[in-house]
Protein backbone atom coordinates (compact mmCIF):
# COMPACT_ATOMS: atom_id res chain seq x y z
CA UNK A 1 0.00 0.00 0.00
CA UNK A 2 3.09 2.13 0.49
CA UNK A 3 4.01 2.65 -2.78
CA UNK A 4 0.76 2.94 -4.28
CA UNK A 5 0.57 6.25 -1.81
CA UNK A 6 4.45 7.29 -2.84
CA UNK A 7 2.92 6.93 -6.27
CA UNK A 8 -0.28 8.84 -5.82
CA UNK A 9 1.97 11.82 -4.23
CA UNK A 10 4.34 11.87 -7.12
CA UNK A 11 1.10 12.02 -9.81
CA UNK A 12 -0.10 14.54 -7.89
CA UNK A 13 2.89 16.32 -7.92
CA UNK A 14 2.98 15.88 -11.93
CA UNK A 15 -0.10 17.06 -12.15
CA UNK A 16 -0.09 20.32 -10.42
CA UNK A 17 3.51 20.87 -12.18
CA UNK A 18 1.75 20.05 -15.59
CA UNK A 19 -1.29 22.59 -14.54
CA UNK A 20 1.87 25.40 -13.47
CA UNK A 21 2.84 24.97 -17.15
CA UNK A 22 -0.25 25.53 -18.84
CA UNK A 23 -0.91 28.40 -16.74
CA UNK A 24 2.15 29.99 -16.99
CA UNK A 25 2.99 29.48 -20.68
CA UNK A 26 0.19 30.88 -21.72
CA UNK A 27 -0.08 33.63 -19.45
CA UNK A 28 3.18 34.59 -20.90
CA UNK A 29 2.86 37.02 -24.54
CA UNK A 30 6.04 35.65 -25.07
CA UNK A 31 5.89 32.47 -24.25
CA UNK A 32 6.87 29.71 -27.43
CA UNK A 33 4.61 27.21 -25.94
CA UNK A 34 1.38 29.43 -25.87
CA UNK A 35 -1.61 27.56 -28.06
CA UNK A 36 -0.88 27.56 -31.82
CA UNK A 37 -4.14 29.14 -32.81
CA UNK A 38 -5.65 27.62 -36.09
CA UNK A 39 -7.61 30.92 -38.83
CA UNK A 40 -11.10 29.61 -37.36
CA UNK A 41 -9.70 30.90 -33.87
CA UNK A 42 -7.26 33.46 -35.04
CA UNK A 43 -8.77 34.70 -38.00
CA UNK A 44 -7.26 35.45 -41.31
CA UNK A 45 -7.61 34.52 -45.01
CA UNK A 46 -7.97 30.81 -46.53
CA UNK A 47 -7.08 30.46 -50.40
CA UNK A 48 -8.35 26.95 -51.50
CA UNK A 49 -6.37 26.14 -54.98
CA UNK A 50 -6.86 23.26 -57.88
CA UNK A 51 -3.49 21.49 -58.99
CA UNK A 52 -3.88 21.19 -62.78
CA UNK A 53 -2.33 17.61 -62.84
CA UNK A 54 -3.28 17.28 -66.76
CA UNK A 55 0.23 17.28 -68.14
CA UNK A 56 1.63 15.22 -65.37
CA UNK A 57 2.83 11.77 -65.32
CA UNK A 58 0.48 9.94 -62.70
CA UNK A 59 3.60 8.13 -61.06
CA UNK A 60 5.13 11.72 -60.16
CA UNK A 61 1.85 12.99 -58.98
CA UNK A 62 2.60 12.59 -55.20
CA UNK A 63 6.11 14.26 -55.74
CA UNK A 64 4.40 17.25 -58.01
CA UNK A 65 2.40 18.21 -55.32
CA UNK A 66 4.64 17.90 -52.48
CA UNK A 67 7.15 19.93 -54.20
CA UNK A 68 3.73 22.38 -54.77
CA UNK A 69 3.79 22.86 -51.23
CA UNK A 70 7.15 23.54 -50.60
CA UNK A 71 7.70 26.33 -53.01
CA UNK A 72 4.06 27.97 -51.74
CA UNK A 73 5.15 27.55 -48.25
CA UNK A 74 8.63 29.26 -49.48
CA UNK A 75 6.35 32.07 -51.14
CA UNK A 76 4.33 32.48 -47.98
CA UNK A 77 6.97 32.77 -45.79
CA UNK A 78 8.61 35.88 -47.29
CA UNK A 79 5.26 37.46 -46.54
CA UNK A 80 6.06 37.60 -43.32
CA UNK A 81 2.61 35.47 -42.12
CA UNK A 82 3.23 34.41 -38.59
CA UNK A 83 2.79 30.25 -38.53
CA UNK A 84 1.27 29.92 -41.92
CA UNK A 85 -0.58 26.56 -42.93
CA UNK A 86 -0.28 24.79 -46.24
CA UNK A 87 -1.92 21.93 -46.81
CA UNK A 88 -2.61 19.39 -49.75
CA UNK A 89 -5.74 16.94 -49.86
CA UNK A 90 -7.17 14.94 -52.72
CA UNK A 91 -10.97 14.76 -53.27
CA UNK A 92 -13.45 13.20 -55.25
CA UNK A 93 -14.85 15.74 -58.12
CA UNK A 94 -18.40 15.43 -59.15
CA UNK A 95 -17.50 14.14 -62.22
CA UNK A 96 -16.12 11.36 -60.68
CA UNK A 97 -12.11 12.52 -61.34
CA UNK A 98 -9.79 12.97 -58.75
CA UNK A 99 -8.83 16.93 -57.85
CA UNK A 100 -5.28 17.72 -56.35
CA UNK A 101 -5.87 20.91 -53.89
CA UNK A 102 -3.94 23.23 -51.94
CA UNK A 103 -5.11 24.92 -49.02
CA UNK A 104 -3.07 28.12 -47.58
CA UNK A 105 -4.06 29.56 -44.31
CA UNK A 106 -3.12 33.28 -43.74
CA UNK A 107 -3.42 33.73 -40.12
CA UNK A 108 -3.50 37.86 -39.23
CA UNK A 109 -4.37 38.44 -43.25
CA UNK A 110 -7.29 39.62 -43.93
CA UNK A 111 -6.94 41.45 -47.53
CA UNK A 112 -8.40 38.82 -49.45
CA UNK A 113 -7.16 40.62 -52.58
CA UNK A 114 -3.26 40.86 -51.43
CA UNK A 115 -2.98 37.64 -50.92
CA UNK A 116 -4.44 36.26 -53.69
CA UNK A 117 -2.22 38.63 -55.69
CA UNK A 118 1.08 37.48 -53.97
CA UNK A 119 0.79 34.07 -54.52
CA UNK A 120 -0.67 34.22 -58.37
CA UNK A 121 3.07 36.04 -59.15
CA UNK A 122 4.88 32.42 -58.66
CA UNK A 123 5.13 31.64 -62.46
CA UNK A 124 4.99 28.03 -63.86
CA UNK A 125 8.26 26.84 -64.61
CA UNK A 126 9.56 23.86 -67.37
CA UNK A 127 10.86 22.86 -70.61
CA UNK A 128 9.53 21.19 -73.55
CA UNK A 129 11.28 19.62 -76.55
CA UNK A 130 9.68 20.90 -79.75
CA UNK A 131 8.69 17.57 -81.90
CA UNK A 132 6.32 17.78 -85.10
CA UNK A 133 3.48 15.76 -85.55
CA UNK A 134 1.77 14.47 -89.12
CA UNK A 135 -2.24 14.32 -89.28
CA UNK A 136 -3.08 13.15 -93.32
CA UNK A 137 -1.35 16.64 -95.00
CA UNK A 138 -1.10 18.94 -91.92
CA UNK A 139 1.83 19.01 -90.16
CA UNK A 140 1.75 20.69 -87.08
CA UNK A 141 4.14 21.73 -84.27
CA UNK A 142 3.75 20.05 -80.99
CA UNK A 143 5.86 20.45 -77.58
CA UNK A 144 6.89 17.20 -75.24
CA UNK A 145 7.22 18.04 -71.37
CA UNK A 146 10.88 16.59 -70.10
CA UNK A 147 9.88 16.35 -66.63
CA UNK A 148 12.03 19.36 -66.18
CA UNK A 149 10.64 22.19 -64.35
CA UNK A 150 10.70 24.51 -61.69
CA UNK A 151 10.50 22.34 -58.57
CA UNK A 152 14.18 21.34 -59.70
CA UNK A 153 15.17 24.90 -59.78
CA UNK A 154 17.96 26.15 -57.32
CA UNK A 155 17.71 29.75 -58.02
CA UNK A 156 18.01 32.50 -60.58
CA UNK A 157 20.01 35.62 -61.32
CA UNK A 158 20.34 38.23 -63.68
CA UNK A 159 23.01 38.90 -66.31
CA UNK A 160 23.79 40.47 -69.37
CA UNK A 161 24.94 39.44 -73.12
CA UNK A 162 29.05 39.00 -73.18
CA UNK A 163 31.09 41.96 -73.20
CA UNK A 164 28.23 44.10 -73.08
CA UNK A 165 27.22 46.38 -70.46
CA UNK A 166 23.80 46.88 -68.79
CA UNK A 167 21.50 49.35 -70.98
CA UNK A 168 22.95 48.39 -73.83
CA UNK A 169 22.39 44.55 -74.58
CA UNK A 170 19.17 42.15 -73.76
CA UNK A 171 18.90 41.13 -70.00
CA UNK A 172 19.27 37.40 -69.96
CA UNK A 173 18.23 35.17 -66.98
CA UNK A 174 20.23 32.41 -65.73
CA UNK A 175 18.97 29.63 -64.19
CA UNK A 176 20.88 26.96 -61.84
CA UNK A 177 19.40 23.45 -60.50
CA UNK A 178 19.90 21.62 -58.22
CA UNK A 179 21.96 18.54 -58.71
CA UNK A 180 19.06 16.65 -59.92
CA UNK A 181 18.01 19.10 -61.86
CA UNK A 182 21.45 19.23 -63.39
CA UNK A 183 21.92 15.51 -63.84
CA UNK A 184 18.26 15.78 -65.90
CA UNK A 185 19.04 18.87 -67.95
CA UNK A 186 22.56 17.25 -68.89
CA UNK A 187 20.82 14.08 -69.99
CA UNK A 188 17.91 15.74 -71.83
CA UNK A 189 20.78 18.00 -73.94
CA UNK A 190 23.24 14.93 -74.79
CA UNK A 191 20.54 12.88 -75.81
CA UNK A 192 18.56 15.93 -77.83
CA UNK A 193 21.24 17.41 -79.84
CA UNK A 194 20.25 19.81 -82.68
CA UNK A 195 16.69 19.82 -81.26
CA UNK A 196 15.02 22.69 -80.02
CA UNK A 197 14.36 22.80 -76.15
CA UNK A 198 11.71 25.60 -75.48
CA UNK A 199 11.28 27.05 -71.81
CA UNK A 200 7.70 27.84 -71.17
CA UNK A 201 6.46 30.01 -68.52
CA UNK A 202 3.11 29.91 -67.47
CA UNK A 203 2.08 27.73 -70.43
CA UNK A 204 3.82 30.58 -72.90
CA UNK A 205 7.17 29.95 -75.10
CA UNK A 206 9.08 32.47 -73.84
CA UNK A 207 12.69 31.12 -75.70
CA UNK A 208 12.86 28.38 -77.87
CA UNK A 209 17.09 27.89 -78.18
CA UNK A 210 18.23 24.58 -80.34
CA UNK A 211 20.86 22.37 -78.55
CA UNK A 212 24.12 22.77 -79.50
CA UNK A 213 25.73 20.34 -76.78
CA UNK A 214 25.51 18.65 -74.00
CA UNK A 215 25.24 20.84 -71.12
CA UNK A 216 26.81 20.45 -67.55
CA UNK A 217 27.04 22.02 -64.58
CA UNK A 218 22.98 22.56 -64.16
CA UNK A 219 23.24 26.10 -65.75
CA UNK A 220 20.57 27.35 -68.41
CA UNK A 221 20.22 30.56 -70.04
CA UNK A 222 16.81 32.32 -70.57
CA UNK A 223 17.18 35.35 -73.49
CA UNK A 224 13.48 35.72 -74.20
CA UNK A 225 12.37 38.81 -75.78
CA UNK A 226 11.87 41.06 -72.09
CA UNK A 227 12.91 44.30 -70.97
CA UNK A 228 15.56 44.67 -67.77
CA UNK A 229 12.94 45.48 -65.74
CA UNK A 230 10.63 42.16 -66.74
CA UNK A 231 14.00 40.13 -66.75
CA UNK A 232 14.67 41.29 -62.73
CA UNK A 233 10.86 41.07 -61.89
CA UNK A 234 11.06 37.04 -63.23
CA UNK A 235 13.98 36.24 -61.28
CA UNK A 236 12.36 37.58 -58.93
CA UNK A 237 9.76 35.23 -58.87
CA UNK A 238 11.87 32.75 -59.70
CA UNK A 239 13.90 32.45 -56.29
CA UNK A 240 10.37 33.10 -54.68
CA UNK A 241 9.97 29.44 -56.46
CA UNK A 242 8.35 28.38 -59.68
CA UNK A 243 5.26 26.36 -59.46
CA UNK A 244 6.08 22.44 -60.18
CA UNK A 245 2.41 22.36 -61.98
CA UNK A 246 -0.01 25.56 -62.63
CA UNK A 247 -2.49 25.99 -59.89
CA UNK A 248 -5.69 28.06 -60.01
CA UNK A 249 -7.82 29.54 -57.50
CA UNK A 250 -11.08 27.83 -56.55
CA UNK A 251 -12.14 29.38 -52.85
CA UNK A 252 -11.42 32.25 -51.17
CA UNK A 253 -12.78 32.95 -47.29
CA UNK A 254 -11.72 35.01 -44.34
CA UNK A 255 -12.52 34.74 -40.73
CA UNK A 256 -12.49 37.98 -39.00
CA UNK A 257 -10.37 38.03 -35.33
CA UNK A 258 -13.69 38.82 -33.46
CA UNK A 259 -15.77 35.76 -34.84
CA UNK A 260 -12.53 33.05 -33.55
CA UNK A 261 -12.81 35.00 -30.26
CA UNK A 262 -16.51 33.93 -30.02
CA UNK A 263 -15.66 30.75 -31.05
CA UNK A 264 -12.41 30.18 -28.21
CA UNK A 265 -14.80 31.69 -25.62
CA UNK A 266 -18.08 29.64 -26.77
CA UNK A 267 -15.50 26.52 -26.81
CA UNK A 268 -14.18 27.17 -23.31
CA UNK A 269 -17.49 27.45 -21.63
CA UNK A 270 -18.41 24.03 -23.69
CA UNK A 271 -15.72 22.61 -22.26
CA UNK A 272 -16.35 23.98 -18.53
CA UNK A 273 -19.94 23.19 -18.41
CA UNK A 274 -19.13 19.66 -19.71
CA UNK A 275 -16.51 19.12 -17.18
CA UNK A 276 -18.88 20.24 -14.22
CA UNK A 277 -21.86 18.57 -15.32
CA UNK A 278 -19.69 15.04 -15.85
CA UNK A 279 -17.91 16.04 -12.03
CA UNK A 280 -21.25 16.47 -10.87
CA UNK A 281 -22.55 12.79 -11.89
CA UNK A 282 -19.56 11.45 -10.70
CA UNK A 283 -19.32 12.63 -7.42
CA UNK A 284 -23.75 11.75 -6.49
CA UNK A 285 -23.12 8.35 -8.00
CA UNK A 286 -19.80 6.78 -7.27
CA UNK A 287 -18.86 8.94 -4.30
CA UNK A 288 -15.34 8.53 -3.64
CA UNK A 289 -14.35 6.73 -7.17
CA UNK A 290 -16.11 9.93 -8.45
CA UNK A 291 -13.72 12.20 -6.74
CA UNK A 292 -10.87 9.90 -7.59
CA UNK A 293 -11.91 9.83 -11.21
CA UNK A 294 -12.43 13.96 -11.31
CA UNK A 295 -8.86 14.36 -9.92
CA UNK A 296 -7.79 11.97 -12.83
CA UNK A 297 -9.34 13.87 -15.42
CA UNK A 298 -8.21 17.13 -13.78
CA UNK A 299 -4.52 15.63 -14.68
CA UNK A 300 -5.95 14.05 -17.70
CA UNK A 301 -6.88 17.49 -19.30
CA UNK A 302 -3.79 19.55 -18.01
CA UNK A 303 -1.83 16.52 -19.34
CA UNK A 304 -3.00 16.90 -22.95
CA UNK A 305 -3.12 20.54 -23.05
CA UNK A 306 0.59 20.15 -22.39
CA UNK A 307 1.25 17.62 -25.30
CA UNK A 308 -0.89 19.66 -27.76
CA UNK A 309 1.47 23.06 -26.92
CA UNK A 310 4.71 21.02 -26.95
CA UNK A 311 4.52 19.35 -30.17
CA UNK A 312 2.64 21.84 -30.99
CA UNK A 313 -0.72 20.84 -32.33
CA UNK A 314 -2.68 24.07 -34.60
CA UNK A 315 -5.84 24.24 -32.28
CA UNK A 316 -8.89 25.01 -34.43
CA UNK A 317 -12.64 24.75 -33.06
CA UNK A 318 -12.80 21.31 -34.80
CA UNK A 319 -9.61 20.04 -32.32
CA UNK A 320 -11.37 21.71 -29.26
CA UNK A 321 -14.76 19.72 -30.17
CA UNK A 322 -12.23 16.59 -30.09
CA UNK A 323 -10.47 17.19 -26.83
CA UNK A 324 -13.92 17.70 -25.07
CA UNK A 325 -15.47 14.14 -27.04
CA UNK A 326 -12.02 12.27 -25.67
CA UNK A 327 -13.41 13.54 -22.32
CA UNK A 328 -16.23 11.21 -21.99
CA UNK A 329 -14.25 8.46 -23.40
CA UNK A 330 -11.80 9.09 -20.09
CA UNK A 331 -14.97 8.82 -18.27
CA UNK A 332 -16.60 6.23 -19.76
CA UNK A 333 -13.33 3.95 -18.80
CA UNK A 334 -13.74 5.07 -15.19
CA UNK A 335 -17.71 4.61 -15.45
CA UNK A 336 -16.74 0.98 -16.60
CA UNK A 337 -13.90 0.34 -13.86
CA UNK A 338 -16.32 1.46 -10.78
CA UNK A 339 -19.11 -0.68 -12.16
CA UNK A 340 -17.42 -3.57 -11.92
CA UNK A 341 -15.88 -2.89 -8.65
CA UNK A 342 -19.71 -2.28 -7.27
CA UNK A 343 -20.26 -5.83 -8.72
CA UNK A 344 -17.57 -7.27 -6.90
CA UNK A 345 -18.42 -5.66 -3.56
CA UNK A 346 -22.26 -6.77 -3.81
CA UNK A 347 -20.51 -10.58 -4.20
CA UNK A 348 -18.97 -9.83 -0.84
CA UNK A 349 -15.57 -9.16 -1.77
CA UNK A 350 -13.28 -7.15 0.31
CA UNK A 351 -13.03 -3.33 -0.63
CA UNK A 352 -9.83 -2.83 -1.90
CA UNK A 353 -10.13 -6.93 -3.56
CA UNK A 354 -12.63 -5.38 -5.04
CA UNK A 355 -11.15 -2.75 -6.30
CA UNK A 356 -8.31 -4.67 -7.72
CA UNK A 357 -10.86 -7.16 -9.58
CA UNK A 358 -12.80 -4.21 -10.84
CA UNK A 359 -9.83 -2.76 -12.83
CA UNK A 360 -8.70 -6.12 -13.95
CA UNK A 361 -12.36 -7.31 -15.45
CA UNK A 362 -12.63 -4.14 -16.93
CA UNK A 363 -9.30 -3.86 -18.54
CA UNK A 364 -10.45 -5.84 -21.90
CA UNK A 365 -13.68 -3.26 -22.50
CA UNK A 366 -11.57 -0.85 -22.12
CA UNK A 367 -8.92 -1.92 -24.18
CA UNK A 368 -11.48 -3.19 -27.25
CA UNK A 369 -13.54 0.64 -26.55
CA UNK A 370 -10.21 2.24 -26.97
CA UNK A 371 -9.00 0.65 -29.87
CA UNK A 372 -11.76 0.73 -32.13
CA UNK A 373 -11.88 4.57 -31.16
CA UNK A 374 -8.29 5.05 -32.39
CA UNK A 375 -8.86 2.67 -35.34
CA UNK A 376 -12.18 5.30 -36.40
CA UNK A 377 -10.21 8.47 -35.16
CA UNK A 378 -6.90 7.28 -37.67
CA UNK A 379 -9.34 6.48 -40.55
CA UNK A 380 -11.13 10.34 -39.91
CA UNK A 381 -7.48 11.98 -39.95
CA UNK A 382 -6.65 9.60 -43.39
CA UNK A 383 -9.57 10.14 -45.41
CA UNK A 384 -10.79 13.40 -43.73
CA UNK A 385 -10.05 16.91 -44.76
CA UNK A 386 -8.07 19.64 -42.97
CA UNK A 387 -11.51 20.54 -40.76
CA UNK A 388 -11.86 16.43 -40.20
CA UNK A 389 -8.61 16.16 -39.51
CA UNK A 390 -8.06 18.77 -36.61
CA UNK A 391 -10.76 17.27 -34.49
CA UNK A 392 -9.54 13.09 -35.37
CA UNK A 393 -5.67 14.25 -34.31
CA UNK A 394 -7.36 15.86 -30.90
CA UNK A 395 -9.71 13.02 -30.63
CA UNK A 396 -6.94 10.81 -31.15
CA UNK A 397 -4.65 11.62 -28.68
CA UNK A 398 -7.12 12.26 -26.35
CA UNK A 399 -7.84 8.69 -26.45
CA UNK A 400 -4.40 7.45 -26.05
CA UNK A 401 -3.94 9.14 -23.06
CA UNK A 402 -7.33 8.42 -21.45
CA UNK A 403 -5.41 4.98 -21.13
CA UNK A 404 -2.85 6.44 -18.75
CA UNK A 405 -5.83 8.91 -16.64
CA UNK A 406 -8.60 5.88 -16.17
CA UNK A 407 -6.19 2.91 -15.69
CA UNK A 408 -3.08 3.65 -13.97
CA UNK A 409 -4.21 7.44 -12.55
CA UNK A 410 -7.47 6.31 -11.11
CA UNK A 411 -5.68 2.84 -10.11
CA UNK A 412 -2.97 4.09 -8.40
CA UNK A 413 -4.97 6.38 -6.36
CA UNK A 414 -7.79 4.15 -4.94
CA UNK A 415 -5.39 1.46 -3.88
CA UNK A 416 -3.44 4.43 -2.10
CA UNK A 417 -6.65 5.17 -0.43
CA UNK A 418 -8.86 1.94 0.27
CA UNK A 419 -7.29 -0.21 3.30
CA UNK A 420 -6.98 -3.83 3.73
CA UNK A 421 -10.02 -5.26 5.31
CA UNK A 422 -9.28 -8.92 6.63
CA UNK A 423 -11.98 -9.49 8.45
CA UNK A 424 -14.71 -9.09 5.67
CA UNK A 425 -17.97 -8.01 6.14
CA UNK A 426 -17.77 -8.25 9.77
CA UNK A 427 -15.33 -5.44 10.41
CA UNK A 428 -17.13 -2.07 11.20
CA UNK A 429 -15.49 -0.54 8.43
CA UNK A 430 -17.00 -2.49 5.37
CA UNK A 431 -19.95 -0.85 5.23
CA UNK A 432 -18.37 2.66 5.19
CA UNK A 433 -16.13 1.91 2.51
CA UNK A 434 -19.00 -0.10 0.82
CA UNK A 435 -21.00 3.09 0.63
CA UNK A 436 -17.75 5.37 -0.34
CA UNK A 437 -16.57 2.95 -3.22
CA UNK A 438 -20.59 3.38 -4.50
CA UNK A 439 -22.31 0.06 -3.36
CA UNK A 440 -24.46 0.80 -0.26
CA UNK A 441 -26.40 -2.18 -0.03
CA UNK A 442 -24.10 -4.43 2.50
CA UNK A 443 -26.48 -7.48 2.64
CA UNK A 444 -26.69 -8.34 -1.17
Amino acid sequence: MTRYRVSAVIALIAGLLLIQFVWTTQADPASSYRFKLGLDLAGGTELVYTADMSETAPADRADALAALQGVIERRVNLFGVAEPLVQTEQVNALSGTTEDRLIVDLPGVTDIKAAVASLGETPTLDFRLASTTTVGTTTALGYVPTGLNGRYLAGATLGFGSGATAGLASPEVILNFNSDGAALFEKITSENVGKQLAIFLDRHPISEPVIQEAIPGGKATITGRFSATEARDLVRNLNFGALPVPIALESSSAVGPTLGAVVIKAGVQAGIIGFAIIASFMLVWYRLPGLIAIIALTEYLAFMLAVIKTIPVTLTASGIAGLIISVGMAVDANILIFERTKEELRDGKDPREAVRIGFARAWTAIRDGHLTMIISGVILFWLGTSIVQGFALVFVLGVLVSFISAVSLSRVFLLAIVPELSAGRQDTRWGVWSFLLGSGNRNA
